[in-house]
C-alpha cells in the first residue's frame, strides 16, 4: 500500500520522524514557524517542509495535492495553547480554531486514516465541547474515531508527558473497526538511563564529545549514526543561581529548601530537579525551572531532545531559545513510531481478514 502522509502543524518534525521510522513517507510537512521548518528540512533529504499559513491553502489546492500524492493519512497536532491545562485555558483563544483547519484538510483529502494529537486539557475544556466537536465532525465525515491519553514513558520515552491522540479510520475502508492503541512497553527509561553518557558540562568536558560509551540500549539507539553532539551548549547561570540549585537533591524541588527560598515562588514545581531514577517531567518550552538530576544547571537542548527521544543526529536550527521551544512542542518520535506501527497493524489485520 501507499504509505504517503501529510503532517500538519509539524513543528520540528517529531511526529513525522516517528512515522518515517515506521516506514511512512511524508509528502508535506506544514507549519507557519520558519525556524521549525528549517529544522524539519535540515533533517530530511527531501525538503518537504513548507513554511506557510494553513489558512492560505484553498480547498482545490488541498484536493489536488492529496490526489497527486496518493495521500493515505494525515497526522498533526494543532497548536495547544488554547487547549492547555496551564494558564488561562481561554476557550476564545483564536488558536483553538486551528483544529478546524485540520478538519478542512481531512474533509478535502479524505485520507484512509488521521491522527490528531493534543494536550489532554482539550478533553475537559469548555465542559468537553472541543472533544465532542472533534468526534462529531469526523464521524459525520465518515470516520470511526476513538481517542486515548498516552503517557510517553509507557512507550519507551524517558518522560512522563501525557497527550491525547484522536485516531480516525475511514468507515468505507475499515468497516466498524476501531483503532487499537499500542501496547505499553515493559521497561521504563529513567533520566539517568537517557542522558548519563553525555558530557559533564559542570566539569568543563567538551560539549560536542560524548562523555562515555553508551551503557544501555536507549543510549545506543539515540547515538546511532552520530559521531559528535550538536545543540549541546550550556546555559550560563549566576553563581547565586547555581548555589541555590546545588541545595536541591536528586528528584527534589524548591520545597526541599529553607522557606526563604520558596517564598518568592508561588507554585511548588519551581526549581525542580530531575529524578535520576524516574522518567523526566514533561519537557516544556522554557526549562528555566527544571534542572539536571546531578549538575547545577538547566538541561541543554540536546539533553532535552534526548528526553524527548530525538536521536543525536537530529539537528535543531534557530536561536537556543527557539531550539528549546521546538523540542518542547514536539511529539516524542518514539511515541509517534509506536502509534504508526499500530496503524500499520490495523492494515495488516484488514488484509488478513482478522477482526
Amino acid at each position: 500500500m501507499s504509505k504517503n502522509i501529510i503532517d500538519l502543524f509539524c513543528g520540528a518534525g517529531g511526529f513525522s520522524f516517528g512515522f518515517e521510522s515506521a516506514g511512512y513517507n511524508v509528502k508535506m510537512a506544514l507549519d507557519s514557524w520558519k525556524d521549525a521548518i528549517e529544522t524539519f528540512n535540515e533533517n530530511h533529504s527531501s525538503k518537504v517542509g513548507i513554511c506557510k499559513n494553513i489558512y492560505d491553502f484553498t480547498n482545490d489546492e488541498i484536493k489536488e495535492f492529496g490526489l497527486k500524492n496518493s495521500i493515505k493519512g494525515i497526522i498533526g497536532g494543532p497548536p495547544c495553547q488554547g487547549f492547555s491545562m496551564v494558564g488561562t485555558r481561554n476557550e476564545k483563544d483564536d488558536r483553538n480554531t486551528l483544529y478546524l483547519q485540520y478538519v478542512r484538510f481531512v474533509e478535502n483529502i479524505m485520507p484512509e486514516f488521521f491522527i490528531l494529537e493534543n494536550v489532554k486539557g482539550l478533553l475537559t475544556l469548555k465542559g468537553g465541547y472541543f472533544k465532542e466537536d472533534i468526534l462529531k465532525r469526523f464521524s459525520e465525515l465518515g470516520y470511526n474515531v476513538n481517542f486515548k491519553v498516552l503517557k510517553a514513558s509507557e512507550y519507551g520515552v524517558p518522560q512522563n508527558r501525557e497527550r491525547v491522540f484522536f485516531v480516525g479510520l475511514r468507515k468505507d475502508i475499515f468497516g466498524d473497526r476501531q483503532f487499537i492503541f499500542p501496547d505499553k512497553v515493559e521497561n521504563i527509561i529513567n533520566t539517568k538511563d537517557a542522558i548519563s553518557d553525555l558530557p559533564s558540562l559542570d566539569n568543563d568536558e567538551p560539549h560536542y564529545l560524548y562523555g562515555k560509551e553508551p551503557s544501555n540500549n536507549y543510549q545506543k539507539l539515540m547515538r546511532k549514526n552520530s559521531k559528535i553532539l550538536m545543540n549541546n551548549e550550556i546555559t550560563n547561570h549566576t553563581d547565586q543561581t547555581k548555589n541555590v540549585i546545588s541545595l536541591i537533591p536528586d528528584g527534589g524541588n524548591i520545597k526541599s529548601l529553607p522557606e526563604e527560598y520558596y517564598k518568592i515562588r508561588n507554585y511548588n514545581t519551581a526549581f525542580k530537579r530531575m529524578n535520576s531514577c524516574q522518567p523526566a517531567s514533561t519537557i516544556d518550552c522554557g526549562h528555566r525551572n527544571y534542572f539536571h538530576y546531578k549538575e547545577n544547571r538547566i538541561p541543554t537542548v540536546r539533553e532535552s531532545a534526548r528526553i524527548q527521544s530525538f536521536p543525536d543526529r537530529f539537528k535543531f536550527s534557530g536561536s537556543k531559545t527557539s531550539q528549546y521551544t521546538q523540542v518542547g512542542n514536539a511529539v516524542p518520535p518514539l511515541l509517534a513510531q509506536k502509534v504508526a506501527e499500530a496503524v500499520s497493524k490495523i492494515y495488516d489485520d484488514l488484509e488478513s481478514g482478522k477482526e
